[in-house]
């Protein structure tokens, strides 16, 4: 159940930050050698590539509609991390509990990934760039924090995790409906401009 639990938080957090998670996960095992992380994870190579990924996310992903263009690459990677990670985190576990694991891993990430995909989207509209910022680096702290409370506390992480996604999903209806309802009334309004008045009529 607790390697469950992980699978399910690591798989949020991938769809939000696939290579912060391989990286604390990672970095975790490599000091501490920590029981129910996989060894692979903090391999030297493994731990290069995640940083260099996460350092390029680190930066593409604060800027407006840049950021946006890297979700739309990230919706097939970070389903995958998040799969990848809960196939591992099953361990030795016998063929069923390692698929049962990718799948809550791999769909927790879709989700999530979905969601910040849609708010970022949401957040692009916006005339100012801070918003990207601050969004960015809430999800940065949030994803290091839940990974890093789920090592210890794994059931305890998977709760908020699954509050975090469940308010996510439900601001990304609304915001869906706000921009939808946007997107009509520009529709209306440009259908209900009036034309350009006719000109007088020439003589004979």
């Amino acid at each position: 159940m607790e390697s469950l639990a992980l699978s399910f938080t690591s798989g949020w957090a991938s769809g939000v930050n696939a290579w912060l998670v391989v990286l604390v996960l990672g970095v975790t095992d490599r000091l501490g050698d920590v029981e129910g992380i996989p060894d692979v994870l903090g391999r030297w190579d493994v731990l290069a590539v995640a940083a260099a990924l996460f350092a390029l996310e680190f930066v593409t992903d604060k800027i407006p509609y840049v950021d946006s263009t890297w979700d739309a690459i990230s919706t097939v990677i970070r389903p995958t991390v998040g799969t990848v990670v809960g196939v591992l985190l099953a361990g030795e576990a016998d063929s069923l509990e390692q698929a049962v694991s990718g799948a809550v891993g791999g769909g927790t990430a879709l989700l999530s990934h979905a969601v910040k995909a849609g708010s970022r989207l949401a957040i692009n509209t916006s005339p100012e760039p801070a918003s990207n910022l601050l969004a960015s680096v809430a999800e940065d702290v949030a994803v290091l924090a839940v990974v890093w409370f789920a090592i210890e506390h794994p059931r305890a992480a998977a709760a908020v995790a699954a509050v975090l996604l469940a308010a996510g999903l439900v601001v990304l209806y609304l915001l869906a409906r706000l921009v939808r309802r946007g997107w009509r009334r520009w529709r209306h309004r440009g259908r209900a401009a009036p034309g350009p008045a006719p000109g007088p009529r020439a003589g004979p």
